[in-house]
């Protein structure tokens, strides 16, 4: 974000000595993006950032991923992970997380925490945007503790030590990069500041006020990284806690930006999902779709129409509301569809003259479009609701599967009823 903040203690010159009021001198770290040609910010450590007194490997959550082969869409259930989950049970928000969808670009986890503050967590390999699907709680970091509530995106850079501390259970949707994840240009200035068709502003993000400066020794940090074998996990353990810093300064560091402060665009005809656009990293963006008046041309047709993927695989979480495009699918609060490039895909049949009329949407889901193809992870796999594939149609499949049965996993075709 080239919004830039000062936080704590700083010097009045970048670079130059730093002492406490005992003579001892801060420890000045850089934190930038892009060789030294991006965005950054300057840290003020009282112990050495660098220090580390052991490395052990450290297990990440299952990266499995299966391709989506035979192609076809899918739905998958997300409220049926995490049965346990509840009287402030849950697992960690770090290493609890179970995957998705994923490709080398972006990878889709979810996890529903309980009240235990999660393990200190760096993701090395790229910016966390992760969406409160419910909950509340704090997000700590080395730039100090921003909150977060239900319908918050939490936006935490890339190297970013940080732990999550619940308040209450929260179900969490982590959208995790192989890149950095910023607001769309076409919304900022050459100078970086949002500009007047924005949906959102400067003013709209919340940022860490004050440090945090916590002590401890020996202290574990959760490192996710890459090798030429993919996703890895390791364990540093650190001579003094990471959340030293005195003060900082730059145009770098985690916020949270709430979808209640987003203004929804709307046309006299349907609005193609660009519009709906609020973060994009490298090949995907994130949009959010939220209540609104819909179309006000005399004969709109509110709902989406049938649109082709030819470069894109669609995922659409759905968190709140009533979608009505979608009614008769089996689509839920909670479910994910992912809709894959090389599958035509729009509304349920009978949505189309229901929503005739219409003039306002009570709907909230969040999306992610992607530019190479997702695969599924064990999540999601576990997740998978087989008669979604059919339900445009309302039976299927037409051939006896490899089992030999006879038995389709159609299901009844009343589910499919669109009434």
């Amino acid at each position: 974000m080239a919004h830039y903040q000062r936080v704590g203690d700083v010097p009045p010159k970048r670079h130059t000595q730093h002492r406490d009021a005992d003579g001892h001198l801060y420890r000045e770290e850089l934190m930038g993006e892009e060789g030294f040609s991006s965005d950054s910010s300057l840290l003020y450590h009282r112990g050495v950032p660098s220090a580390i007194v052991d490395s052990q490997v450290w297990e990440v959550y299952d990266q499995t991923r299966t391709p989506n082969h035979p192609l076809k869409p899918r739905h998958l259930k997300l409220h049926s992970l995490f049965p346990e989950a509840g009287d402030g049970q849950g697992a960690d928000a770090v290493t609890g997380r179970r995957l998705i969808l994923g490709n080398n670009d972006v990878r889709i986890t979810y996890v529903v925490t309980g009240t235990e503050p999660s393990a200190l967590y760096r993701n090395a390999i790229g910016d966390e945007c992760v969406y409160v699907e419910s909950g509340s709680g704090t997000v700590e970091s080395v730039f100090g503790a921003v909150s977060y509530r239900t319908g918050d995106y939490v936006v935490i850079p890339r190297a970013t030590d940080h732990r999550w501390v619940p308040a209450e259970p929260s179900r969490l949707y982590p959208i995790e990069a192989n890149s950095h994840i910023h607001p769309p240009k076409r919304y900022l200035s050459r100078f970086g500041q949002f500009l007047e068709h924005a949906p959102y502003c400067e003013r709209d993000l919340y940022s860490p006020t004050e440090p945090l400066l916590v002590e401890g020794v020996d202290v574990d940090v959760l490192v996710k990284h890459r090798t030429s074998k993919g996703v890895v996990g390791s364990r540093l353990t650190y001579a003094t806690h990471p959340f030293d810093v005195v003060g900082w300064d730059g145009c770098l560091y985690p916020f949270t930006f709430n979808v209640e402060d987003y203004m929804p665009i709307t046309g006299k005809v349907h609005q193609p999902p660009p519009v709906h656009q609020v973060f994009e990293g490298w090949n995907f963006v994130v949009c959010n779709f939220l209540p609104r008046k819909v179309d006000y041309h005399p004969l709109a047709i509110p709902v989406p129409y049938y649109h082709s993927n030819v470069d894109s695989d669609e995922v659409m979480f759905y968190v709140g509301g009533d979608y009505e495009a979608r009614k008769g699918s089996g689509i839920n609060l909670g479910s994910i569809s992912l809709h894959p490039g090389g599958h035509a895909h729009g509304p349920q049949p009978a949505a189309i003259e229901a929503s005739l009329g219409v003039d306002y949407f009570e709907e909230s889901a969040v999306m992610v479009d992607t530019f190479a193809p997702l695969e599924l992870g064990e999540g999601g796999l576990a997740a998978e609701d087989p008669a979604y594939a059919w339900s445009w149609a309302g039976r299927g499949p037409v051939s006896p599967p490899a089992d030999g049965t006879g038995q389709d996993d159609g299901g009844d075709p009343a589910v499919f009823s669109n009434s």
